[in-house]
């Protein structure tokens, strides 16, 4: 008896509770904080050309041959949630706020894979290649960006900048868009300037309350 068609179903089934886990928890958590905390597992509107920040095991064909980072247009995909962690273990306590300027990792839900960027060419605009790099969380310090904001903490409704720490571009979205095998979908890619092609927004997402644990307990 072979089981790969079981696991895989398996597989698939705890990825869809999770999903529907996290729809219930952000609407019943709305209104509830008023800041993005760290740990919290999120969603990111670039709000120029209104699409989700995405991944999937899918590679570029180009350029470092990494996990493509795409945006999308649906609300509902699950490939589109991102958790905030530190810049390193212990560095960002588990349901403390997000402070303007603070360094980040955003590892992808489903892949364990970490936001990342890196001296290649974006395949379509030529500017710089943003992927999704690491395993299970773990990747280097090309995987570290800073919040750009205007007060003192990353606020829930803020639109706000995501500036690489390694190579100094800012997160961004211009609207070239992709053929086929992820054809529709827009690439993210690193710029050099700040503008509006580079401001994100939290939308749906699992926002964690501050503890009321030790100051000690660190991000999940």
């Amino acid at each position: 008896m072979k089981l790969y068609p079981v696991l895989a179903e398996l597989w698939l089934f705890k990825r869809l509770i999770l999903f529907v886990f996290c729809v219930i928890v952000q609407s019943e958590a709305s209104g509830e904080l008023s800041y993005v905390t760290c740990g919290s597992l999120v969603k990111l509107l670039n709000t120029r050309h209104n699409v989700r920040l995405h991944s999937h095991d899918v590679k570029y064909g180009s350029g470092s041959g990494q996990q493509s980072v795409t945006g999308v247009e649906a609300s509902d995909d699950a490939n589109s949630y991102w958790r905030i962690r530190g810049k390193s273990v212990g560095s960002c306590q588990r349901g403390v706020p997000i402070k303007c300027g603070q360094t980040v990792r955003l590892t992808h839900m489903n892949t364990g894979r970490n936001l990342h960027s890196h001296h290649f060419v974006s395949p379509l605009s030529g500017n710089q290649e943003v992927s999704a790099f690491g395993e299970n969380g773990d990747g280097d310090d090309l995987d570290v960006w800073t919040v750009q904001c205007s007060g003192i903490y990353w606020e829930r409704d803020d639109a706000v900048r995501f500036k690489h720490i390694g190579t100094e571009v800012y997160l961004s979205v211009t609207g070239e868009q992709y053929g086929h095998p992820i054809r529709g979908q827009k690439e993210v890619h690193g710029m050099q300037g700040a503008n509006h092609n580079n401001y994100w927004k939290v939308m749906e997402g699992v926002f964690i309350k501050p503890s009321s644990e030790s100051p000690n307990h660190d991000e999940l």
